[in-house]
């Protein structure tokens, strides 16, 4: 608690209090921990391990070992300094009911000394804490202050000017504490998100920022969407306060921060236009556009490219949501002598320059893949640049100049193998398939095979999508009308219906389940997601005709496998890439070719 770093500690608990929530906070739970010579009762448990504390699975007495933290100042004066400690990861040792005792004879710790401060006035904008002068107890008799309430308090105090002298590094920042300054670099923007719903219309940005600690997103709602939106520019430094910080959701983030901020109505967010040395540039990840091939999919890469070629805007309807899309393709090729297909949407689409070869420098697009051919696409925390003043761009363009336009190039986006009947990749039977060990290798295997469908899990085959253009994750009902999604975090008053069909195909050697994604699902069925949803729901009897027509039929599909790990078990991930009708003077003269190769009948 004095703020050194401590590899696994192991404690006891001999206390809890809950602590309720309000507003969008989560309720937390406080801890009181001893180490057999010393109390401590300014310890949290991190929001997501809340569920071990309502199941019951930390009575007093258990004994943990403390595998993940992290402390925060949450008061210092002359005396020393008040640190909270939050437990993000934990290993229960040994339960209470075991133990059955307290260990030792355990003494409060009064506060720490007070540490060398390293970034000057950081510490000194902490939240003031009251003085304990109206005390509880907690569960075992223990002293119980009114830390609680300041914690979660908001301080009233003037607003101090903001300088390089008072900033907090991103790294120290947690919710219990609420008068902090950071200095962050922008790294991405995302473009303004749109709803609207029963309860009004709504807009929404984030961008990700970082400072020689660590970084942390920042997300922006209506009126500061408005106000700072067209003021924050990337690779541009701001002076940052008076967020709301809350935990981050991993699942739709990869910084590597347990919290992101939200901005208020009391955001103040200015340019630091005198940046020193010490303020850490941008990194980038470069990597040559021959080596996307061997990405999985949803990789992010960061690349540089020559635009070699530029579609046409095309626009349409949405099948799903029946909006209008606008999409552009775009090819860009380096001097890995490799081409790869870049996707834009939107105003980037419309927006993009077409009557000069743009360098096009990308951080954290996503590799996408469809039919064994990798394409690139931008999503939220993407950054797209043209013609980029840096060293790799004026490389990339010289390559061109001086004879790359010219030069022979693969491309990554190419589809290995022909369409669903085409011969080019290769056939084999599911027992070859698993005789070979498909699948298991650092890159996916693709076959085709001729099989037939056997059985269409039919009750899970469609779920609840964001109605958003570019977002197809599933959403969470209310119950009140409204459908949230948490990728935008917003909710929405409809949604759209998408396939996700998981049936059991096999030829005459043996059978596999394999999944069949939306376009091809519409495609093989003959509905579209939003029939299928539509009758699920209201005609289940009707729903299951749809399925039935192709059942007991052949197709020839063509496979794409991956061993992946669930836990520790390993599954033969087995999708389907595309599916269509046997010819079967083909086949059989594939049938024929097999035999004569296996018989030597036919050869000379």
């Amino acid at each position: 608690m004095q703020g050194n770093e401590l590899q696994n500690p192991v404690v006891q608990i001999l206390g809890s209090k809950r602590i309720a929530g309000s507003g969008e906070q989560s309720e937390r739970f406080r801890l009181l921990i001893s180490d057999g010579k010393s109390l401590y009762s300014f310890a949290m448990l991190a929001t997501q391990l809340n569920d071990l504390q309502k199941q019951d699975k930390l009575p007093q007495y258990t004994i943990i070992r403390i595998d993940r933290y992290t402390t925060s100042v949450v008061n210092r004066n002359e005396k020393g300094e008040k640190r909270v400690l939050i437990i993000v990861e934990l290993t229960v040792l040994k339960e209470g009911s075991l133990v059955g005792e307290k260990i030792g004879d355990p003494q409060p710790i009064t506060d720490t000394p007070s540490q060398p401060a390293t970034n000057s006035g950081s510490l000194s904008m902490g939240a003031s804490r009251p003085q304990d002068t109206n005390a509880g107890t907690i569960s075992n008799g223990s002293l119980y202050g009114s830390a609680n309430r300041s914690m979660s308090a908001s301080s009233s105090g003037p607003t101090a000017s903001i300088s390089d002298s008072l900033t907090h590094p991103i790294s120290s920042l947690s919710p219990y504490q609420n008068k902090w300054v950071i200095k962050a670099r922008v790294m991405s923007k995302s473009g303004i998100r749109t709803w609207s719903n029963a309860k009004g219309e709504g807009k929404l940005f984030s961008m990700d920022v970082m400072d020689e600690s660590g970084e942390i997103r920042v997300t922006a709602f209506k009126e500061q969407c408005d106000r700072y939106y067209d003021m924050i520019e990337v690779d541009k430094v701001y002076f940052i306060s008076k967020c709301q910080l809350k935990p981050a959701n991993k699942q739709y983030s990869s910084l590597k921060n347990d919290y992101e901020m939200t901005m208020t109505n009391d955001t103040i967010v200015q340019e630091c236009k005198d940046v020193d040395g010490t303020m850490p540039e941008i990194q980038y990840n470069f990597v040559p556009i021959s080596q996307i091939a061997n990405m999985e999919p949803n990789a992010m890469v960061d690349v540089v490219g020559m635009c070699k070629e530029a579609s046409e805007v095309v626009q349409f309807t949405a099948k799903t949501s029946g909006r209008e899309l606008r999409k552009r393709e775009i090819t860009l090729v380096d001097s890995s002598a490799a081409s790869v297909q870049l996707t834009l949407w939107g105003d980037d689409a419309q927006n993009f320059p077409t009557t000069t070869n743009p360098v096009v420098m990308l951080k954290g697009a996503r590799v996408s893949e469809f039919g064994g051919g990798k394409t690139l696409g931008l999503i939220g925390g993407s950054v797209m640049k043209l013609n980029p003043d840096i060293e790799m761009a004026h490389k990339v363009r010289g390559w061109f100049e001086s004879g790359g336009s010219e030069a022979s190039v693969s491309s990554v986006s190419a589809r290995t193998g022909g369409g669903a009947a085409g011969l080019s990749t290769e056939w084999l039977s599911f027992q070859e398939a698993k005789d070979r060990n498909l699948g298991a290798g650092d890159k996916p295997d693709y076959f085709q095979v001729k099989a037939m469908v056997h059985t269409i899990r039919s009750a899970n085959a469609v779920y609840k999508a964001c109605p958003q253009t570019d977002c197809n994750k599933k959403v969470i009902d209310q119950e009140n009308g409204q459908y949230r999604c948490e990728k935008c975090n917003a909710e929405f008053p409809n949604f759209k219906y998408r396939l996700l069909v998981n049936m059991l195909i096999g030829d005459w050697t043996s059978n596999r389940w394999v999944t069949v994604f939306t376009e091809l699902a519409e495609e093989m069925l003959g509905k579209t997601s939003q029939e299928i949803g539509s009758i699920l729901e209201y005609q289940k009897d009707e729903a299951e005709k749809i399925f039935s027509s192709i059942s007991f039929k052949s197709f020839v599909f063509k496979l794409r496998t991956k061993v992946e790990y669930f836990g520790e078990q390993p599954r033969n991930k087995t999708s389907v890439v595309s599916a269509g009708p046997v010819d079967h003077k083909e086949y059989n003269a594939l049938l024929i070719k097999s035999i004569e190769e296996l018989t030597g009948v036919g050869k000379n």
